[in-house]
């Protein structure tokens, strides 16, 4: 699957990278790519994601957590 997560609050590539090691702790996670320009963050996971893991990591790395929204298929 794949989840767009749109994440308030980075300003720079230190905020990107530092988003992107807080989802790539999350259980399931294969892979993530922030993108500072539009302010999210694309993650593809091995199955069915939860909302509130991936809130608490974006919060965790001390960002706001907006909305998320997935994609079902083969990215």
């Amino acid at each position: 699957m794949k989840t767009i997560v749109k994440i308030q609050g980075m300003t720079c590539e230190h905020c990107a990278k530092a988003v992107q090691a807080e989802l790539e702790n999350v259980a399931g996670v294969m892979s993530v790519k922030v993108d500072l320009k539009k302010g999210t963050a694309t993650v593809k996971t091995e199955g069915a994601f939860i909302d509130k893991a991936f809130s608490n990591a974006v919060e965790r790395a001390g960002f706001t957590f907006v909305s998320a929204q997935t994609k079902r298929g083969i990215f």
